[in-house]
């Protein structure tokens, strides 16, 4: 059974840093897409980063570009996402997926997907 738990979410004012994590069990994601959505309130969801887990190719959204980073850890099977200089409009529930082939950027292409864990960005 295919799990994935984030974690590290919270409260920050503005300027400040996060570091999210996604813990990944239950089969082998050697071949897979691992991405970084991320929901507000009332909106949709919506991409946020994506690393190939074969050669850790990445790739960001325009808003996150230069802030964010995205990596991996083989041998822990996790997927981090670095968040600096975070700001107000970044405050949203953040959400792990995991995708059997190579990265794409719409959130309902993707096969598995963690529980989200909130953050919050104060001005």
């Amino acid at each position: 059974q295919v799990q994935l738990v984030e974690s590290g979410g919270g409260l920050v004012t503005a300027g400040g840093s996060l570091r999210l994590s996604c813990a990944a069990s239950g089969r082998s994601f050697s071949r897979y897409a691992m991405g970084w959505f991320r929901q507000a309130s009332g909106k949709e969801r919506e991409f946020v980063a994506v690393i190939r887990w074969t050669n850790g190719n990445t790739y960001y959204a325009d808003s996150v570009k230069g802030r964010f980073t995205i990596s991996r850890d083989n041998a822990k099977n996790t997927v981090y996402l670095q968040m600096n200089s975070l700001k107000p409009e970044d405050t949203a529930v953040y959400y792990c997926a995991a995708l059997n082939r190579y990265p794409v950027l719409v959130p309902d292409e993707y096969d598995y997907w963690g529980q989200g864990t909130q953050v919050t960005v104060s001005s």
